[in-house]
This record gives structure tokens, C-alpha cells and sequence, in this order.
């Protein structure tokens, strides 16, 4: 008879934890949701959480807090989200560099992108483009290169920290071409511009929307972009593949992720409302005006997408023998 109160009363809990758990997802959100970036705000994680933040508040009938983490490159703000509750009210600005580069950058980096992580989806990528100060004694690519061959440490680049893609892209070229430049990170896209625009700092190898305002006032020189296509909004530039000088290629991709363990029916709906913003015309024309390129494949497509670029710049970033710590 006790056995049979025992296992009655453990049902009972289970069904009303059960019906909890259902209940909780049927009626999310029940409160405001937040978007964390990890990084300063003016930089391209940035702009990319506040224009989802912003067309994705209607569709899930909620407030959305967008949030700036930054700290050691991305990986604050990203282990942050990591560690949360997985209840679906905190999304995280995922790209290339803290889903992607930091597993191989950082010694003991507190969270695991595969593991830790649920993609909600992508919804542009970018190339980078290599701007440096007025006044250089160079003005391609190849001059770049031949200039810092013959001047090895000469030459300083900026990043927006240790670990971002800015480094590593930079790293990855100074490597594969000889040279030695002069790494100086910021806490942020923002410092760097101030100082290269003062002259202080040489070069930057940023992402193309966050450049290209500056480009267009003639405050900096340009000497290539990182897609395996010229960017639409600089079709005078250039790729890296173009000039000659290297067969490295990337462009970041930028999206949202949820802690891994959240419910599948709160993912769900992240997804669904992500979609929809994806293919939005006006999402899409922000996108391309910032020199972005929309895209908004499948959930399964974002795994595998992902997945494929760890193992690649798995083997860059080792062959480089790029370390952020």
C-alpha cells in the first residue's frame, strides 16, 4: 500500500512539474526578453542586436532589452548567456568570432559554442575590409606587404580586442604572407577608429559596415576586402584573393543563439519570429546599405554551417599559431 502512495504521489509531482513546464512555454514571453552584445556598442555586433531587437519585439509581443557585454575580445558576454537559466529570455549576437575562433584562441575559454549553444538563425554576413591611415608610403596590398617585408615591425594594426575577428583575420595574413606588424587591441571598433584616424595606428582590418562610413568621408584609405566576391558597396576594392597576396577568404556571419538546454517549444518560436524578420524587405535593405550581404538558411543549415567553419578556422588559427591569452 506504501508502495503504491509513493509511486502515486511521485506521479502527481511529475505531472504538475509537467503541466508547469507547459504552461510556462505556452505563455512565453511573460516579460521583457533581452539581447546581449558582446561587445561595445557602434561596432557590427552591435548594429546587428539592435536591428533584431527591434523588428523582433512585435513578433514575439514583447519588450527587447538590447544589452553591451564586452570584455577579453567577446568572451564575457558570451559566457554570460552561457551560464544563464535556459528559459529563453536572453538571446545572444553569435558570429564567427565567439562562436567560432575562440575555442582555438583562448586556453581555457569558460564555454563550448557546440555544446553551450541552440542557433535561432543567421540573418547576414560581412566581409572585412583593410583600411589604414592617410598618409602611408603604400597604396595597395602588394605595396602593404613589400613595405612591411622590408620594415618588420614597422607597421601596427588595430583590433577591437584580443581574439576578435579583426585580429585573427589580420594574424592570419600577416602569417601567411611573412610579415611582422604590431598587434594593438581595443576595447572596441570605436577606440581603434579614433586612434586611426588621428594617425596613431596604422592599419585595421574591420568589418565592412562599420568601415565603410569612413571610408566614404575620405578618412581613411582602403586596400582590400576578406569575401571570396568584391563587396557591392565597394566595388572599387578589391579582394584579398584578387591582389595576389593570399587565398585567405572570410566572411562573418552574424545571428542569434539561445543557451543550449532551453526548451525546443521556446526555440521554436524564437525561429519562427526570426524568420520572419530575416526576410523582412526593409531588414534585409538595412543590411545591404551597411554593406552586408541578408541571409536566412534553415536552423539545420546554421548547424552545419557552423560546424564547418570551427573546423576550418580551426586549422588557420593553428597554422598561424594565433593565441589571445
Amino acid at each position: 500500500m506504501l508502495n503504491k502512495y509513493l509511486r502515486l504521489i511521485t506521479f502527481l509531482t511529475l505531472a504538475l512539474a509537467f503541466c508547469s513546464g507547459v504552461q510556462a512555454q505556452t505563455t512565453f514571453p511573460d516579460k521583457p526578453l533581452h539581447i546581449i552584445v558582446p561587445q561595445p556598442p557602434g561596432g557590427g555586433f552591435d548594429f546587428v542586436g539592435r536591428v533584431l531587437g527591434d523588428k523582433l519585439a512585435p513578433l514575439m509581443k514583447e519588450n527587447i532589452i538590447v544589452e553591451n557585454k564586452p570584455g577579453v575580445g567577446t568572451v564575457v558576454g558570451t559566457d554570460y548567456v552561457a551560464k544563464l537559466p535556459p528559459d529563453g529570455y536572453t538571446a545572444l549576437v553569435g558570429s564567427i568570432s565567439n562562436i567560432v575562433m575562440n575555442p582555438w584562441l583562448y586556453k581555457n575559454l569558460p564555454y563550448d559554442p557546440i555544446k553551450d549553444f541552440v542557433p535561432v538563425g543567421l540573418v547576414t554576413s560581412y566581409s572585412y575590409t583593410l583600411i589604414g591611415r592617410k598618409g602611408l608610403p603604400f597604396n595597395d596590398l602588394k605595396g602593404l606587404i613589400k613595405y612591411a617585408q622590408e620594415n618588420p615591425g614597422k607597421l601596427t594594426y588595430a583590433s577591437g580586442g584580443n581574439g576578435t575577428g579583426q585580429h585573427v583575420l589580420a594574424a592570419a595574413l600577416w602569417k601567411g604572407t611573412g610579415v611582422d606588424c604590431v598587434h594593438i587591441p581595443y576595447k572596441g571598433a570605436q577606440a581603434a577608429y579614433t586612434d586611426i584616424i588621428g594617425g596613431r595606428v596604422d592599419l585595421f582590418f574591420d568589418l565592412s559596415p562599420t568601415a565603410k562610413p569612413h571610408i566614404d568621408a575620405g578618412s581613411v584609405v582602403t586596400f582590400a576586402t576578406s569575401g571570396a566576391t568584391r563587396n557591392p558597396n565597394l566595388p572599387n576594392v578589391p579582394t584579398i584573393i584578387e591582389t595576389g597576396v593570399s587565398n585567405i577568404q572570410l566572411e562573418s556571419w552574424f545571428g542569434l543563439f539561445l543557451p543550449a538546454k532551453t526548451p525546443a517549444a521556446i526555440v521554436a518560436k524564437w525561429q519562427e519570429a526570426f524568420g520572419q524578420v530575416a526576410n523582412q524587405a526593409d531588414v534585409k535593405d538595412r543590411f545591404e546599405k551597411a554593406g552586408g550581404k541578408p541571409i536566412s538558411p534553415s536552423p539545420a543549415e546554421v548547424k552545419s554551417m557552423v560546424q564547418n567553419d570551427y573546423n576550418r578556422w580551426k586549422q588557420l588559427i593553428s597554422a598561424a599559431n594565433i593565441k589571445a591569452d
